[in-house]
């Protein structure tokens, strides 16, 4: 990468309406662009698979999409499509031969059949059905965790696992039917309550965590999902989800992640670097006015200098005080943790800590605070107006949103790339302060004209 030409990731904005396969096609192809902006320990697979540091960690990633770009339904989905592959493929063969791949099962269709008709089964695939009912209605309850408390009621336990899936499947019902979807789904095939949860949960109008799907996707999955819980069936939602991911998401987390100052901070080092520039050629006037000797005027550049330095720097997120011990600002949601948090520690306090020491201080912080809700598959909705720290932020003095408290940056490309910005924001101030204070030293005295 070029010190003077590195550019950060541009940013790739949201197109308005529901996911479409043009769109992503059109971020794949901005994915290729970024490849040299990013760098190959920040790619894609690398943040998913939690192998960057903070900033850059899944769960980061994770914040990023909750309380920057809304849109994190689409990491949580993926994971849990990334998870519930394994797990199926994993399976005993008789339970796959339940659920075929979509294609299998879309090309048994005779043409002209009627989508809301349920499709039919083979003589061997309905024995295996058949069989399968048997073996179910007397089986015996599987046992029950011993982590339960031995004076639980087994009565009631077992009832608020039916009421759990009889809501779930009246929940599926009506997402069907919204679509013009009629018949009833299998409800033998492996994994079917789990997949009902994905479609009350990311599928259905109005869920918690709804995807941004057309009615058109939404009807195609849905019609899918009532044939199989393979996999395949959900491909299309899996390829336009990935695809957002890594061509408009992933970018937009590595540009913003390289930032080390809050949005306050930047402005307060932006509007500073204005002042200097402004005190610099003030001062550079005066001199010229002065009747004193032209090398005076040498004692502008260190102002012009440091103006252009911290402005450019700014316009790039950067902070170069704070960027002087490789810490970032913490981010409004890190700020107001319950208990022991990384809030607690001061910027030098965590210069003096290992990195296995902070790492683990970030996903105690991580696991405390947001984890368990926005990693959850099945959680809340992912708003968080209603979370505690939103109006102790609004609250806090803006003298305090700039000098918020600092945390140690633990990966060491995002550093790299700090370091590449910073010089090159040096280079590009020497470069247009040279020129101008050649031309305010080559200028006459005032009066000598």
């Amino acid at each position: 990468m070029s010190i003077l030409f590195y550019r950060r990731p541009d940013y790739v904005a949201k197109v308005p309406g529901p996911m479409n396969l043009t769109q992503c096609q059109l971020y794949v192809e901005r994915t290729q662009k970024h490849k040299r902006a990013i760098p190959p320990e920040l790619s894609f697979e690398n943040v998913i698979q939690n192998r960057a540091l903070p900033p850059c960690a899944l769960q980061d990633f994770m914040d990023y999409l909750v309380y920057v770009s809304h849109d994190a339904e689409n990491l949580q989905f993926w994971l849990w499509l990334q998870d519930y592959s394994k797990r199926f493929y994993a399976a005993p063969k008789s339970d796959q031969a339940l659920s075929p791949p979509w294609y299998q099962v879309e090309a048994a269709q005779p043409m002209g059949s009627d989508p809301n008709e349920p499709p039919r089964t083979s003589d061997k695939k309905a024995a295996a059905i058949s069989e399968f009912e048997v073996n179910f209605d007397n089986a015996e309850p599987p046992p029950l965790s011993p982590a339960l408390s031995p004076q639980f009621d087994k009565q009631s336990f077992i009832s608020g696992i039916a009421s759990t899936a009889r809501s779930a499947a009246d929940s599926v019902d009506d997402a069907n039917a919204q679509v013009g979807l009629k018949w009833q789904s299998f409800t033998v095939q492996p994994f079917r309550p789990e997949i009902n949860r994905v479609i009350t949960h990311y599928l259905a109008p109005n869920s918690p965590r709804e995807l941004n799907l057309s009615h058109r996707h939404r009807a195609a999955v849905l019609h899918a999902l009532q044939h199989t819980t393979h996999p395949s069936a959900l491909s299309l939602v899996k390829d336009m989800v990935e695809s957002t991911l890594r061509g408009q998401s992933h970018p937009n987390f590595i540009r913003w992640s390289i930032c080390n100052g809050n949005r306050p901070r930047v402005l307060f080092v932006k509007w500073n670097g204005y002042l200097h520039i402004f005190a610099g050629l003030v001062l550079a006037i005066l001199l010229i006015l002065s009747r004193k000797s032209r090398w005076w005027r040498l004692f502008a550049f260190p102002l012009l200098f440091v103006g252009f330095d911290i402005m450019i720097a700014a316009y790039k997120g950067l902070c170069v005080i704070i960027h002087t011990s490789h810490c970032r600002a913490l981010r409004p949601w890190e700020q107001f943790g319950d208990g022991a948090s990384l809030s607690s520690f001061e910027a030098d306090d965590e210069a003096t800590l290992s990195t296995d020491e902070v790492y683990h201080l970030d996903n105690r912080d991580a696991n405390n605070k947001r984890g368990g809700i926005s990693m959850d598959t099945f959680g809340t909705s992912n708003s968080f107006a209603h979370e505690g720290w939103v109006e102790k932020y609004k609250g806090k003095p803006l003298v305090r949103k700039v000098f918020a408290k600092q945390i140690w940056i633990q990966d060491e490309t995002v550093r790299l790339l700090q370091d590449r910005i910073v010089m090159q924001s040096h280079v590009w101030a020497i470069g247009v302060v040279l020129p101008l204070q050649v031309l305010l030293v080559a200028l006459p005295v005032y009066g000598r004209i």
